[in-house]
Order: structure tokens, then sequence, then C-alpha cells
């Protein structure tokens, strides 16, 4: 029994499907040959000549001399699919057209739409997931369990992460405290994401693209959770700015199995505190009474521990752990 039904999944009916492939099989036919099939072919085909105008439309089927002929499927449906790129592509710029048009004309903050996610909060994420076409940036409060639930994966976000979407992920720095949310986290990382970790994390974000970016919150009572949606204005611009900066002065998440360091020796601490009062090398080498090459290795040495590019995100974060 066949499975295979192809041409279904391009919207033709099942009367046109088999018609096709009876006629790849046995080869020209003329409609009444085709719809006094033996029974072993399966029951006698209904409405032969809708079926065959179906396929004509689209090319696959000929007719000459009154037999039907099937006709090579490849440049056949790959012309149907380019032309249904183009409709889609038709079908986003119109969407975008009669959005500018509904925000030039409808009062107040058209491109904010508030979504009572209480029930379905898997929902409004998976449409960042799922629709995403470059990259997806982040804020994640985290752990991102909350009550009885348990930390897991956003929904659609590892199938996104396999078909190449970019994903760029902000944690707060709390998930270092959490098994199990560092263990989603990590999950995503060796699919291909890149998370930083921050201290204080204010909100859960998600943009997908430049397109639009979904903001989680809880109700004001307390007993719901409502998702924020924004569409393209200048708030979807400073969300985006927001996630960079956070992005500029984060450090990398810790690889999975490797400690977290979180305490900075007394020698750290005096060489942070020359550093932030702006002391060149040469003038900590002095005040410490050690070679600058000392001072740049334990330098180099702190920018491993916080995961610092820089000396200024190194200032940054060793000011957020209390270290200076």
């Amino acid at each position: 029994m066949r499975t295979l039904r192809p041409l279904q999944a391009l919207g033709l009916s099942a009367t046109a499907e088999a018609v096709y492939l009876t006629l790849v099989e046995r080869g020209p036919q003329t409609p009444a040959e085709l719809s006094g099939r033996p029974a072993s072919a399966g029951a006698p085909l209904e409405g032969i000549e809708e079926a065959v105008a179906e396929l004509g439309d689209i090319g696959l089927v000929t007719r000459t001399d009154g037999r039907l002929t099937a006709q090579p499927p490849r440049a056949v449906l790959e012309a149907v699919a380019e032309q249904r790129a183009h409709q889609a592509r038709i079908a986003y710029e119109s969407a975008t057209a009669l959005s500018r048009y509904w925000l030039d004309h409808t009062v107040g903050a058209g491109y904010v739409e508030v979504v009572d996610t209480s029930e379905r909060r898997g929902e409004i994420q998976s449409r960042v997931h799922n629709g995403a076409v470059s990259q997806v940036r982040a804020l994640s409060i985290g752990p991102v369990g909350g009550g009885d639930r348990m930390p897991e994966v956003g929904p659609g976000t590892l199938d996104a992460l396999d078909r190449g979407i970019a994903y760029r992920v902000v944690y707060s720095a709390n998930i270092l405290q959490d098994p199990k949310a560092l263990e989603v986290a990590h999950r995503c990382v060796a699919r291909g994401e890149q998370a930083r970790v921050f201290p204080d994390v204010a909100l859960n974000v998600l943009v997908c693209d430049d397109r639009f970016a979904v903001v989680s919150v809880a109700a004001p009572n307390r007993t719901g959770h409502h998702s924020v949606v924004v569409q393209p204005s200048g708030l979807l611009d400073g969300l985006i700015g927001v996630f960079e900066s956070y992005w500029q002065i984060a450090v990398p998440l810790p690889p999975a199995g490797e400690a977290v360091k979180s305490e900075a020796t007394p020698e750290g601490r005096q060489l942070l505190s020359y550093l932030s009062t702006g002391l060149t090398d040469e003038s900590i080498a002095r005040e410490l009474g050690v070679s600058e090459r000392t001072v740049a290795r334990r330098i180099a040495r702190l920018q491993e521990m916080l995961g610092a590019k820089t000396r200024f995100q190194l200032g940054v974060q060793a000011s957020r752990r209390g270290w200076l």
C-alpha cells in the first residue's frame, strides 16, 4: 500500500495523485482506461476529468490524441516551488505594507499587543523560534523554571538551532546556581547557541530577527502570565539596543563541567583596585614590587576567571561581583 503522498502535500486531490502515479506506472492511458482500473490497483477512479485538469494546470499531465501522458516531475514542481516562494514574498511584503497603514490610521500604540499566555505560555515563544529567518536574540532572567515548573528548552529552539538560526542569549547569573537550568542552557550551547551571563538581567525578551520581540511579564495580580508582542517601532529598536548593551558587557557562560569561580584573592582585589584608579601597568608593578610582565599575567588570569575579553569588561564584572 502506498504511503507516499507528495502531490496531496502540495494541495492536489487524492484522485489527481492516483491518476498521476498510475500514468507513471503504466504509461499513457485514456480517461476511460483510468476509470476502469482493475481492483488490484484500487477502487475505480471518480472525477477523472477534474483530476486531469488539476494535473494539467501545473503541467504534470499532457493530452495527445485522447491519451494522457505523465510528465517528468522535477522541473514542473521546481517551477511550482518558485512560484509559491514568490507568492510568500508578496504576502510578507503585503503584511508589512498593511501593518504600516494600520499603524498610521489607528489610535494608540498599535505596535504593541498584549497576549494572555497563562495557559499557553509556550505558544507565543514558538512564534519566535519557528518564524526566525536569520537570528534570535534573548535576555533570560533564569532559572527558567519558576514555581513548580522544571527548567526546559523553549519550544522550537533546538529545531531552529539545527536549521542554522544564530542564537545569542544573555542569562541572568543566578542560572549558575541552578544545575537544572544550567544544564538546559548547555544543551543549547552544544547545538550552536552563543551564551553569556550578566548578574542583573532585568526582563525576559526574545527578539525574532529585527521583525518583532516578545517580552514576558507576570500579570499585575501575580496569578497569571502575559506576553507583550512588540512590532517594528522605536520600542522594538530600544529593546534591541538593550540586548546589545547587555551582550557587550556580559561574560561567556562557563563550559559544562567547569567550576564557577566566584571569589577573588586579596592580591586580585588589590590589583583590581589599582586598575580602577587608572594606574598604568608600570605604576602598578612599582606599587606591588613586581615586574610589568607579572602584572600583565595576573590581569590576564583575572580576565580568564571572569570571562572578560577587555579590561573594561573586567572592571564592570569585578564591580558587579562586589570585588571593588
